[in-house]
């Protein structure tokens, strides 16, 4: 008999290992986490994109939790016991209620969902004690520790935030820290020279009383298999939405409004395999901000910004379209921006603009922009310069200098009512820009002398173009 047994069992523990099961185990009930695969058509070979489904995994709402309205501690506290449960789970969705929930740092964790119901407002508070201990974080493409971002999620999988509810920052003490003041440049200063000589980050700590520094909004770091969609997204105290040396990142249906100091829309950075699609943006800076890391750190971590594709986005106010740079030393390719609009009076500086400087290395190829619609641009549809610096410029020195490649950048089916040109593209005498295609890209007004202005370009074809 015992025999028998110990056969059964073996053959038991066989059938577990030939036949594993599919999807991720949310509770002892057998629910799910399902990964969706996406599929995205592009010019350049776009692999589908996993991203989890909740719809049958257990709910955990954080008032089950000890969460109160207008009190911060016990919701902060309830959301994060929601978000363990969740995850110890397996995985599960914890929901925020009807109703404004004060609360401070939020971290999720793997299999777990951020849902946010219709008519919930989570308002994260101003208070930067909230949001310490200091975490493995960026500063414009340099990391460091810094406050946490309002949202974090650290080496996770699985992960999403969702619903038709509203993200919401307080902003008055935020707000002091836009002006940049000297104690802030002081620490920049400190932190670029670290980054040049290689010091671990883990001794890159920049939270004291002048850095200054203020936290991301939502940072996804170092994390795959992300899904953010239907929700809203009000004030932020840095970037909005940055996915950072993530993979496979879906984002839409969100409405994005942050007119602080430097409040672009997404800064997806070193990150592979993303899908932006039916967003609106009404924003301080850049609509859609494409980084890959600055100078030696990028260079150390060595990952490109590749695969991304953003369709049917509406931009209500920004400074551009889509941006690529100029923290972009990992390199930026497979990059399509397809059906977008720009609302009349927005009255943005370019569709297009790539930056970068002889610090910066990494390299830009494979670029398109296609039926885009918008009105009066500042100043062009496209723009390349090979020469921004800032204030960086005099505030720290040059390590080492690397150019930037930039080639095949195409764009078609573009029109404005008015720019000062079409193209102004500044190459460099030692790198020229390469390979620029331009068709059906046409304005009404023209109101500078020259309509395309070139400097150091091999390569430059119109078709059917004003």
């Amino acid at each position: 008999m015992t025999a028998q047994l110990s056969i059964k069992k073996n053959t038991f523990l066989l059938l577990i290992l030939a036949f594993p099961f599919i999807g991720i185990t949310c509770s002892h009930h057998a629910k799910e986490v399902i990964v969706n695969q996406v599929k995205v058509k592009a010019p350049f070979e776009m692999p589908d994109i996993p991203v989890p489904d909740f719809t049958n995994c257990e709910e955990f709402i954080i008032t089950d939790f000890g969460a109160e309205q207008n009190n911060k501690e016990k919701t902060s506290s309830a959301i994060k016991k929601a978000i363990e449960a969740a995850n110890n789970a397996g995985g599960g969705s914890v929901i925020i209620p009807e109703g404004e929930w004060l609360t401070g740092k939020v971290h999720l964790k793997s299999h777990v969902n951020l849902h946010l119901k219709k008519g919930a407002v989570l308002l994260f508070d101003d208070n930067p004690d909230d949001y310490l201990p200091a975490v493995h974080t960026t500063w414009e493409g340099l990391e460091c520790y810094n406050y946490s971002p309002l949202i974090y999620a650290y080496e996770c999988k699985n992960v999403a935030i969702t619903g038709e509810g509203e993200l919401k920052a307080k902003m008055d003490f935020w707000r002091g820290w836009f002006s940049r003041p000297s104690g802030h440049m002081n620490s920049l200063k400190r932190l670029y020279n670290m980054a040049a000589k290689n010091v671990p980050v883990e001794e890159r700590v920049m939270v004291n009383d002048s850095a200054n520094m203020r936290p991301h909004f939502i940072q996804f770091n170092r994390s795959k298999n992300i899904l953010l969609d239907g929700f809203s997204i009000t004030n932020s105290p840095f970037w909005t939405i940055h996915p950072y040396l993530c993979k496979n990142v879906v984002i839409r249906n969100l409405n994005v409004f942050a007119h602080g100091h430097n409040n672009d829309g997404v800064d997806p950075e070193m990150s592979q395999n993303m899908f932006i699609e039916n967003c609106n943006f009404d924003q301080g800076d850049d609509a859609i901000a494409v980084k890959s890391g600055r100078n030696q750190d990028a260079w150390r971590l060595n990952t490109p910004t590749k695969n991304l594709v953003v369709q049917n986005c509406n931009v209500k106010n920004g400074h551009q379209l889509l941006a690529i740079g100029s923290e972009l030393s990992g390199g930026v390719e497979n990059v399509l921006m397809d059906n977008c609009t720009v609302a009349d009076g927005a009255n943005m500086f370019h569709l297009l603009f790539i930056k970068t400087n002889e610090r910066r290395g990494g390299y830009v190829k494979n670029i398109y922009m296609q039926n885009i619609k918008a009105d009066k641009m500042r100043e062009g549809i496209l723009g390349i310069e090979t020469d921004v610096l800032y204030q960086w410029r005099d505030l720290v020195p040059t390590y080492e200098i690397r150019l930037t490649p930039i080639s095949d950048i195409y764009m078609k089916n573009i029109k404005t009512s008015s720019v000062k040109f079409i193209s102004c593209i500044k190459g460099q005498e030692e790198q020229p820009v390469e390979n620029i295609e331009l068709e059906n890209v046409k304005t009404d007004t023209v109101r500078e002398e020259k309509t395309h202005i070139h400097q150091n370009l091999n390569g430059f074809s119109i078709e059917n173009n004003q």
